[in-house]
């Protein structure tokens, strides 16, 4: 049995990019949490359902390596960047360019993407690659990934049937409710997977 730990990064710091002659994608990498995102990660993190983390991985961004670090001083484990954890790019220049209801037309079609971003299909592919490359190397293992909501959520979709109710997500597995409302920060999800790598329970873990 492997145990794969889904966690979404904590509360970002608000910033005002006007000055800023980054792109879009470079400003969201650099993200980092604020403070309050700082002890939303500590006090969540330091749950004992993280004890005995044995890997832990994050994407590259400046915010889910901050969150990460929680577990990595929890478990004397260092963190391991996965640029392929990272969250859905947009693709465009300025948040102008993004057209009403983008959030909902990408979610509906899996192949709706503006410009040089990503679609839902491309981050669902390079999230699952990742994790299959993960549990073939570290079977039996208790593996912690420090990732974003909308990658996170996309990646689900592999395993999971999903519905829009209310306009809230329903994400069921095996007929049972495992996420039913919005991305909380630190939201987590507990995978369960055999030797042959099939995924064989989901539980949404409760951390307040």
């Amino acid at each position: 049995m492997t145990t794969i730990y889904l966690i979404r990064h904590s509360k970002p710091m608000k910033v005002n990019n006007t000055f800023n002659k980054d792109n879009l994608q470079l400003q969201n990498e650099k993200s980092s949490l604020s403070i309050e995102g700082e002890q939303i990660a500590k006090e969540k993190l330091s749950k004992n359902e993280f004890d005995d983390i044995d890997i832990l991985f994050s994407s590259s961004y400046v915010r889910t390596i901050q969150t990460a670090k929680y577990l990595s001083e929890k478990n004397n484990v260092e963190i391991n960047i996965i640029s392929d954890l990272g969250e859905r790019k947009f693709g465009i220049d300025s948040w102008n360019e993004l057209p009403d209801n983008f959030e909902r037309k990408q979610f509906l079609d899996e192949n709706y993407k503006l410009n040089n971003g990503e679609n839902q299909k491309e981050v669902r592919d390079r999230m699952y690659s990742v994790i299959m490359k993960i549990l073939n190397e570290y079977p039996s293992k208790r593996i912690a990934i420090v990732s974003h909501g909308t990658a996170i959520s996309y990646l689900l979709k592999k395993w999971c049937d999903v519905s829009i109710i209310d306009d809230k997500l329903r994400y069921t597995f095996k007929n049972e409710i495992i996420f039913d409302s919005c991305f909380n920060y630190c939201e987590t999800f507990k995978l369960e997977f055999d030797a042959e790598n099939k995924l064989i329970d989901i539980k949404n873990i409760k951390l307040d």
